[in-house]
């Protein structure tokens, strides 16, 4: 039993008060990630913060022609919001496939950006994890390492980002709209999540003191070529192998624009702009695409147990741009692959 003491936040600014008081308080929305962690005692909060009924749940158009998502706003609404079906699809599909229905009601948008990975030694308090107890070592690098990271990882830690939502996010090149004691800040959503390094406790640059208030997408949604394409080892409720968001821009028949982010294959959302300039001017073919996989894969490795997610990855990258590139996006009712 862990035992805590219940606050509920008036407002942001109360809700920053609150957190800048307390370490070891955390805040709590929908708590679809938060409750699983304190019952695997992996998280022992002395306090929860309620922030639930702050005003962050609109979505609303911002004078530049983006969006502004409140933090708040829960996943399935945001799924279903016509300003993010008609203007941003790429973002709704990715939503849609994550997770089950009864968690995308009660997930709140920020909390999304917050979830930590589900490596399973990381939950297993019996086992030593960097990320749980810094210095005590990685557990999964010799172990059973099968849906872990093969970019971006270190000595300390393989663990990869669990995130459906993000993957888009970071396509789209979202910006992070957060509060703290020392008043608002915007961060990069590239710059939001961290990669392990020697220190994989700390997951975001989001500091203890500060709460996500909303999430701000740019005008250019990439409505008409896009994909969102999930693998995973079974099509119903499951954390994604590789999952890759696609976009493509087109000028006539050649490639003006296009945005690729992979998903658990990292410890964060992994893209890499390099690779998306060296498609512009060219023409939407397999080769084209496997060319880019093999740049965004170039750094790519395999422990004894996920390397073939190096190979799947290559190919989900180049199937998700054919979809793009026909303008026929994976459906996240009929999940069977084209």
């Amino acid at each position: 039993m862990i035992n805590f003491t219940y606050a509920r936040a008036t407002d942001v600014a109360d809700a920053v008060r609150q957190i800048a008081a307390d370490s070891t308080a955390k805040f709590i929305a929908g708590g679809t990630n938060l409750i699983d962690l304190m019952k695997e005692d992996v998280e022992r909060p002395t306090r929860l913060i309620d922030i639930s009924r702050l005003p962050l749940r609109t979505v609303e158009e911002t004078k530049d022609g983006g969006v502004r998502i409140g933090a708040l706003v829960p996943n399935s609404d945001l799924a279903w919001h016509p300003l993010i079906e008609q203007r941003y699809p790429i973002l709704s599909s990715a939503i849609l496939a994550g997770a089950s229905q009864q968690l995308r009601n009660m997930a709140s948008t920020g909390g999304n950006l917050l979830q930590r990975t589900r490596c399973a030694y990381f939950y297993d308090t019996a086992t030593p994890c960097n990320k749980r107890e810094p210095g005590s070592g990685c557990s999964a690098i010799d172990g059973f390492n099968r849906m872990h990271a093969i970019l971006g990882t270190s000595d300390a830690c393989i663990a990869a980002h669990p995130s459906d939502m993000c993957v888009a996010l970071a396509a789209l090149e979202a910006r992070v709209h957060v509060s703290g004691p020392a008043g608002e800040r915007v961060i990069p959503f590239a710059d939001f999540h961290r990669l392990p390094g020697d220190q994989p406790q700390i997951d975001t640059n989001l500091k203890p003191d500060e709460i996500i208030t909303a999430i701000e997408l740019p005008a250019k949604g990439f409505s008409s070529n896009y994909t969102y394409l999930k693998i995973r080892d079974r099509l119903s409720y499951a954390f994604a192998l590789v999952s890759v968001a696609a976009a493509i821009e087109f000028d006539g028949n050649r490639i003006k624009d296009a945005r690729l982010a992979l998903g658990s294959v990292a410890h964060k959302p992994w893209r890499d702009t390099s690779v998306e300039a060296s498609l512009r001017g060219q023409t939407a073919t397999q080769e084209v695409f496997m060319h880019a996989a093999d740049l965004l894969l170039r750094n790519a490795r395999g422990f004894s147990h996920n390397a073939f997610k190096i190979n799947l990855a290559r190919r989900t990258i180049v199937r998700a741009f054919a979809q793009a590139a026909l303008g026929t996006p994976q459906s996240q009712s009929n999940k069977t692959i084209r």
